[in-house]
C-alpha cells in the first residue's frame, strides 16, 4: 500500500491505478475541484501526503500547477505522454500498470528554493530547445528523469525545482544520444 494518497483526475485513473498497485486515491473530476474535494486532498496532504498524478496534456498540467499552489510540499509523478496514449485518449488511465509503477519510482517533491544548476543555455545546448525535434527530445528526457513533458521554460524550471542533479542530466543526455544512434540505424 502507497503511503501517499494520489490525486487524479477521474474515476478510470483509479481503475488503471488499481491494476499497478494498492492506493488511495482522490479523484478531482477535471478542474471542478469542488469544496468537499478540495477538502480531501487537504485532509490527505496534512495526514499522508499526496503525489499528483494527472494526465500528460494541457488540462492535467492545469490542475498540477493549481494543486501545487494550494499544497506546495505535494510530491509529483510524471507519466510519458507515449506511455499514457492508447485509443486516440490520452491519460492515466490509458497507461499500462509497468507506466504507473515506474512513474510512482521517480517521485519528485517542488523545491521552492531551488538550485539553479541549470541555465536555458543548458538547454539551447543539448538540443532541448531550437532546434526541429526539441519537443520530442524535451519529452524522451522528462520520461528519463521522470520530470515530465513540457516546453523549454517549464522543463527549465522543472530541473531546477526537481532536484535534478548534473549526473542524473548527463546521464540522461547520454541515454537521449544512445536513442538517436539507434533510430538512424
Amino acid at each position: 500500500m502507497l503511503k501517499e494518497v494520489l490525486v487524479v483526475e477521474g474515476k478510470m485513473d483509479v481503475v488503471a491505478i488499481g491494476k499497478a498497485l494498492e492506493a488511495d486515491c482522490i479523484i478531482t473530476g477535471g478542474f471542478t475541484l469542488n469544496k468537499r474535494t478540495m477538502n480531501d486532498i487537504a485532509e490527505a496532504y496534512k495526514r499522508r501526503g499526496i503525489i499528483i498524478l494527472t494526465d500528460p496534456d494541457a488540462a492535467g498540467e492545469r490542475i498540477r500547477r493549481y494543486l501545487t499552489k494550494r499544497f506546495p510540499e505535494a510530491k509529483h509523478a510524471f507519466i510519458p505522454r507515449e506511455e499514457a496514449t492508447a485509443n486516440n485518449d490520452i491519460g492515466v488511465e490509458q497507461a499500462s500498470p509497468e507506466a504507473i509503477r515506474k512513474a510512482l519510482s521517480k517521485v519528485h517533491t517542488l523545491d521552492f528554493t531551488p538550485k539553479e544548476t541549470f541555465t536555458m543555455q543548458d538547454i539551447i545546448m543539448s538540443g532541448l530547445s531550437g532546434a526541429q525535434d526539441s519537443a520530442t527530445r524535451r519529452a524522451r528526457l522528462g520520461a528519463i528523469l521522470g520530470v515530465g513533458c513540457a516546453n523549454a521554460k517549464t522543463f527549465l524550471m522543472r530541473l531546477n525545482h526537481y532536484g535534478v542533479t548534473r549526473a542524473e542530466f548527463d546521464d540522461g543526455i547520454a541515454k537521449l544520444s544512445d536513442m538517436d544512434e539507434e533510430e538512424s540505424k
